[in-house]
């Protein structure tokens, strides 16, 4: 690069948490809790504390099969800080019960409450955080930007990606899980205030509740449609070897409790049904199939696309996925210009409203409540009909009142008529 390009090129910005204060433990580390006695003790304590409840737990996602919670992180006025492994005692139903009245304060409970109820600990009440920073409109809501921005602290990101499995844990990591527990509480605190100061209180409650009521997430189809680099495969013979492989990987995954992509990447699957490998030893050449981890299963990954090569036309997975719903946007216009015409209008009218709210708009209406409504309207598009549809998709309240009169007229709208050929 020339003096003159560098000279041209945009400075890099500062990063805005450098002069913050970095965000220390207060009351120190604590000791982990690992034994029935330690255990009796901080579900006495906790018991005994006031207000809220910071919890949050670390997974070894990347590194097991499973979602376990391999820690549990804890703080309460008059209780302290507590840091528990849930791996000697599997279940945690008797912490959970001593804090079952207080209200749950999770950054993202989404990502923990299944972890959480696997060992026993279910709340009543629950206040995310990162779904309120959402409903203020923060551009970035990742719990150390959320401390930064409200709070004025500098947190510690460098274990974030840590297999939270070993044994025993190190003690750096262990200052980085308490630390996502310190300020919990005065964030919290922050934020309500600044959701009664813009309206927004209600709005939070309801979403909190919508988080609680829930149902479980069920099984998405196909799952191994999700392989990563799928758009290399062509035709339905490759996919059913992507199938084969996945569901070969998938079980031996599972058996080990180790991540799937590190017994055989996505890449190496579909390297294979792109290859479509004649003999074991075609395949043990494919660039992929090399490392130690693929050649382990190496019989395993043969017999899976030998299998899927000697499959009969009919038992071949077809080329498209199966959709619950309405199809890919994209192919609208051509196959019903008229709801393509209602998508458009109805996407335009909830983002103006969203900007309006310094709300992201997958958080004013989910973009599947939209799209089938626009696919598939009410007989009678009319407001009580679009709000009765609204709630059965589970939208809450504060939503519909935003969001319904727009959409009933966006349902009213019509594709243009194209003009006549002259022709």
């Amino acid at each position: 690069m020339s003096p003159a390009e560098t000279q041209q090129q945009p400075p890099v910005p500062d990063d805005p948490t450098e002069n913050l204060p970095l965000l220390e433990l207060r009351d120190g580390l604590s000791e982990v809790i690992e034994t029935d006695a330690a255990l009796t003790e901080v579900v006495e304590a906790f018991r005994a504390g006031t207000g809220p409840v910071a919890v949050d737990a670390e997974r070894a996602s990347g590194y097991r099969y499973s979602h376990r919670a391999y820690l549990v992180q804890l703080r309460r006025e008059g209780s302290g800080s507590a840091l528990v492994d849930p791996i000697p005692f599997g279940d945690l139903s008797a912490l959970g019960d001593a804090i079952l009245d207080a209200e749950w304060i999770i950054h993202a409970a989404n990502q923990d409450l299944a972890c959480l109820a696997e060992v026993g600990m279910v709340p009543r009440k629950v206040f995310d955080t990162e779904l309120a920073g959402r409903l203020l409109g923060y551009p970035k809501v990742g719990l150390a930007s959320l401390v930064s921005e409200v709070l004025g602290y500098k947190m510690r990101k460098e274990h974030s990606a840590a297999d939270w499995s070993t044994r025993p844990l190190p003690g750096p990591w262990l200052v980085y899980a308490a630390l996502d527990v310190e300020m919990l509480i005065e964030l919290r605190n922050e934020i309500e205030a600044e959701l009664r100061r813009e309206g927004k209180w209600e709005w939070a409650e309801q979403e909190f509740a919508a988080i609680l009521a829930a149902p479980p997430r069920e099984p998405k189809p196909d799952p191994w449609r999700r392989t990563s680099g799928m758009h290399r495969v062509r035709n339905r013979r490759s996919l059913a070897v992507v199938r084969a492989l996945w569901e070969a990987r998938d079980q031996i995954a599972e058996a080990a409790d180790i991540s799937p992509g590190r017994i055989l990447p996505d890449a190496a699957i579909v390297e294979a049904a792109a290859a479509m490998p004649v003999d074991r030893e075609t395949l043990q050449r494919l660039t992929a199939f090399k490392g130690r981890g693929a050649h382990r299963h190496m019989r395993t990954w043969w017999e899976a696309i030998d299998h899927a090569r000697r499959l009969p036309e009919s038992e071949l997975p077809k080329q498209g996925p199966r959709y619950d719903g309405p199809p890919p946007a994209r192919a609208w216009a051509d196959r019903d210009p008229d709801a393509a015409a209602r998508l458009s209008a109805a996407r335009s009218a909830v983002s103006e409203i969203a900007e309006a709210h310094r709300l992201p708009t997958e958080n004013l209406l989910s973009p599947d409540t939209i799209r089938r409504l626009a696919w598939t309207p009410p007989a009678d598009a009319d407001l009580a009909a679009v709000t009765t549809f609204l709630r059965e998709h589970n939208a809450r309240e504060w939503q519909i009142a935003l969001t319904a009169e727009v959409l009933t007229e966006a349902l009213a709208t019509e594709a243009p008529t194209p003009p006549e050929s002259l022709d």
